[in-house]
């Protein structure tokens, strides 16, 4: 099949009518319809398939029958909320693709190729991103994790018990990460790189350092037409002020990022000022002393804010992810599979960027001819999507090791 053939298979799941594109958080209907898409896809093929303690789903094509000394590649499936199509299932259906045509070839790999397809990469409903690839390889403590909470107030916990993912046994696994030669992932590209270069495959060359910091404002909940404004400690003021000022923060250091795009009031009415608020600040720089910097001032100022309306606001970090260059050596073994490629740096965070401190990681970006992601608008085109599924099979060859007689030395690429 062709990778936009697969990705017309799920254009109807998890389609948001009220804000365009697709809402598939982690371990929602649309989440596992999309899994079990993906089930059927590698049963189709021959792949074994398996689901870690962590709720990350693998498929293995392995003709030794082994699953160490492996090659992997795949992504995610959930998205944000109004999302777009190809942030995580590009990657997926690129990786089946992948292995379709490798066997086009006639390649035997001589290490398992594996797929894996890690759950609530976005964050979307638990807060924190890439909490699959976080869980295996020890990045959050598995107590904090069980205790996360989404929106209704059920715990992690309780969804993943739901979902056959037993709490007691989630978290960091060495033994699994040890079997990983390389972790190679395929992604849109959530920028125009590509588009001004006019390529339609890059190779990754560092993540920007990112976290989520969780502000909550409390005040004094109150009727909005007897309270006279004089009197009012109202967060939602505070909160306004906060949002500006953050802006205003990362305007003034260059190369920095800073965005609030989530906020909740307490209780949430018209009529009613609110008695508590809290929004997400998202703050990126490349130099993580920066990213540092730009937290600390932040919290000075939404602390001040907040005093000066009456308020008290606390600051808590979700998630932090430092600055990610990956692996040079695995990036020489991509530009010797695509000569052509040019190399990228992306302010997105991936699963990718995870697992780098614990295996050789790389990606590798597809051309998105709107440059824009996160978002209904994101787009990749059909013969796009085939170059990167190809561009994906040469570097597995490569890697995973070619057929006899193939042209590339799969130990000379690995050595490291």
């Amino acid at each position: 099949m062709s990778v936009a053939g697969m990705l017309r298979e799920i254009a109807a799941v998890g389609a948001d009518p009220a804000r365009g594109g697709f809402s598939r958080a982690g371990y929602s209907d649309a989440d596992h319809e999309l899994r079990e898409w993906f089930a059927g896809h590698a049963r189709a093929r021959g792949l074994d398939l398996e689901r870690d303690r962590n709720g990350t789903l693998w498929a293995w094509w392995n003709p030794g029958g082994s699953t160490e000394d492996a090659v992997i590649t795949g992504s995610h499936l959930d998205s944000v909320p109004g999302g777009g199509g190809y942030d995580g299932p590009l990657g997926v259906a690129s990786a089946l693709v992948a292995v379709d045509l490798l066997r086009a070839r006639s390649v035997v790999p001589r290490r398992p190729i594996g797929i894996a397809v890690f759950p609530e990469e976005e964050g979307s409903r638990f807060g924190v991103a890439c909490l699959g690839s976080r869980l295996m390889s020890g990045a959050i403590d598995p107590e904090r994790a069980l205790a996360l909470t989404d929106r209704e107030g059920d715990t992690f916990a309780d969804v993943a018990r739901r979902d056959g993912v037993d709490p007691a046994h989630v978290g960091a696994d060495p033994e699994r990460l040890a079997r990983i030669s390389a972790f190679v992932e395929l992604h849109v590209e959530q920028g125009r790189g590509l588009v001004d270069l006019g390529r339609p495959v890059a190779i990754a060359s560092s993540i920007l350092g990112h976290g989520r910091w969780r502000v909550t404002v409390d005040g004094q909940g109150n009727h909005a037409g007897t309270t006279l404004m004089a009197d009012r400690r109202d967060p939602m003021v505070a909160a306004a002020r906060m949002i500006v000022e953050i802006r205003d923060l990362a305007r003034r250091t260059p190369d920095a990022r800073a965005t609030v795009g989530r906020i909740e009031p307490v209780p949430g009415g018209t009529n009613v000022i609110a008695s508590q608020v809290r929004f997400w600040i998202d703050i990126r720089h490349p130099d993580d002393l920066v990213t540092a910097a730009l937290v600390t001032e932040a919290r000075d100022r939404v602390v001040a804010a907040a005093a000066d309306e009456g308020c008290l606001a606390d600051v808590r970090e979700e998630s932090l992810s430092p600055t990610v260059d990956f692996d040079l050596g695995l990036r020489a073994a991509l530009r010797r599979a695509l000569a052509d490629a040019p190399e990228l740096g992306t302010g997105a965070g991936h699963d990718a960027g995870v697992l780098a401190a614990s295996v050789p990681t790389a990606m590798l970006f597809v051309r998105n001819p709107t440059g824009i992601s996160h978002s209904p608008e994101e787009l990749v085109e059909d013969t796009d999507a085939e170059l990167g599924a190809a561009a994906l099979a040469d570097v597995l060859q490569g890697l995973a090791g070619p057929a006899a007689g193939a042209a590339v030395d799969a130990e000379h690429m690995m050595a490291r």
